[in-house]
């Protein structure tokens, strides 16, 4: 489909509204089934920009489907991004707000710090890990707004790729501290393992989906700046929790994350 004026307004003020009255909504691709996969990305950016002429800022993106399960099993090949805004981000020190969530849910993550500028069609994996001045261990909390968490590719990258909060730990080493391909990560809810994985799952090592998302932001003339916060993608599964669920993730060498919900 062509996206004209009007729908791309109905759209973004239908996923706006969704969030900020926190409410499930169906799918936009029930009411526009030819939406194409780079028409979702053009609705994400208008989605994006609305908030940042209400007063927002991006602070850097977030990857999903880094996957090869998860690509196999939504039928891509590639994974997806979205972008972190300041109002975003949560603490430690302070519980989540569950009534301001509709059906949230916690993925274990290694978030990126950039230490430069980078930008590039070709960029690597090396010069993604000489370009970063710091990981450290996050929880991402996603929260699809279309109803029971069901969605196809375009309609998720239209909602920003489920962003709704995320977490970032208190230790931050430099990248030759560790193993990231090899670092092992225990996430467990309310005292109780509920899930286990490794750095690897993020499409074979995190540094490589970062150099994948700048890959792609290139293409539409965009890159990573000096002080973004990278969400390299989820190392195993997301976790639902409630009010009054703790959330804690351990990862080998970067110490733990945790948030409890209120």
């Amino acid at each position: 489909m062509t996206l004209t004026k009007g729908v791309d307004t109905k759209i973004v003020d239908y996923l706006l509204s969704a969030e900020r009255d926190v409410r499930e909504i169906t799918k936009i691709t029930d009411q526009y089934p030819e939406l194409s996969i780079e028409e979702a990305y053009e609705l994400q950016e208008r989605l994006i920009n609305r908030k940042i002429a209400e007063g927002a800022r991006t602070v850097g993106i977030k990857l999903g489907l880094t996957s090869k399960v998860k690509q196999q099993m939504m039928g891509v090949h590639e994974a997806i991004y979205g972008f972190l805004l300041n109002e975003m981000l949560a603490y430690e020190w302070e519980p989540v707000d569950f009534h301001q969530l509709i059906h949230p849910k916690a993925e274990p993550e290694i978030a990126f710090l950039m230490g430069e500028d980078l930008k590039g069609d070709n960029v690597t994996t090396e010069e993604v890990l000489n370009a970063t001045k710091y990981i450290a261990p996050a929880i991402e909390i996603i929260d699809s707004r279309y109803k029971n968490f069901k969605f196809t590719l375009t309609d998720v990258v239209a909602d920003n790729c489920s962003s709704a909060r995320f977490i970032v730990g208190s230790k931050w080493v430099t990248p030759n501290q560790t193993d990231l391909a090899n670092i092992g990560m225990v996430m467990s809810k309310n005292g109780e393992v509920a899930t286990v994985g490794a750095g690897a799952a993020v499409l074979g090592h995190p540094a490589s989906a970062v150099a994948w998302a700048i890959n792609k932001l290139t293409e539409k003339g965009k890159g990573l700046k000096k002080g973004d916060i990278v969400l390299s993608g989820a190392i195993t599964e997301a976790i639902a929790f409630e009010s009054g669920d703790t959330i804690v993730a351990q990862f080998d060498g970067l110490g733990s994350v945790s948030f409890s919900c209120s």
